[in-house]
């Protein structure tokens, strides 16, 4: 089975590079809800080590909140924000994807505006990049109409609802911390088909050890 694995990094998390080993794939943070300049040359020259596809991961602006905090920001402010995050990581390198961060992502799962809004500020950048977006979700739809490739996302360390969604971290079971049962939950999410990318997140409770389950069953 091959299949795509992928974390979120750049965000202040030294063990980063202890996971490249069993990814095929990095999103790194550029500035909004987490990073800078440091952390995103940091984050490219170890992906680049490893051999790994780099995309930009923006955010939220809101550092304060790590992103997770649902706003109700204009729809040109997204676009705007997307944007800017974007050139910010490609000054460093060039990318193959966008994946958007947290709140933003999660509200635009069910959000088609705000998911337009997305795609829109990252045609501002380019067409030629693949937006990544929750598997069997409205995002996705809607950056297929806005022109882009896309890419069905699902998670191994996070649990989900009964609707497909991921449950929310406010939850104290939110994320699932044993390796096993994270393999097990990513074998059974890609034989279904409908992901073409499994994310690990770098600042899950024993993430390598994550990642090193999942990569074992998935390859």
């Amino acid at each position: 089975m091959i299949i795509d694995i992928n974390s979120d990094i750049g965000e202040g998390m030294d063990s980063q590079e202890s996971l490249m080993p069993y990814l095929t794939s990095v999103n790194i943070a550029c500035g909004g809800h987490a990073g800078d300049e440091s952390t995103m040359k940091l984050s490219v020259d170890q992906a680049t080590r490893h051999g790994l596809k780099i995309g930009a991961h923006p955010g939220y602006p809101d550092k304060a909140n790590f992103g997770r905090l649902e706003l109700n920001m204009p729809l040109s402010e997204v676009e705007q924000f997307v944007y800017q995050q974007i050139c910010a990581l490609t000054a460093f390198t060039a990318i193959v994807h966008v994946k958007p961060h947290g709140a933003l992502y999660n509200q635009a799962v069910k959000n088609a505006a705000l998911a337009r809004a997305i795609a829109r500020g990252t045609a501002r950048f380019s067409h030629h990049v693949t937006l990544v977006g929750l598997a069997g979700s409205l995002m996705l739809s809607v950056f297929q109409e806005e022109g882009f490739l896309v890419a069905g996302e699902a998670f191994a360390d996070r649990r989900y609802e009964a609707d497909g969604s991921l449950r929310s971290r406010k939850f104290t079971d939110a994320l699932i911390t044993d390796p096993e049962e994270a393999a097990a939950q990513a074998q059974k999410l890609a034989k279904s088909g409908l992901a073409q990318t499994i994310c690990i997140h770098s600042d899950t409770p024993g993430a390598v050890l994550i990642a090193a389950a999942v990569a074992k069953a998935l390859r």
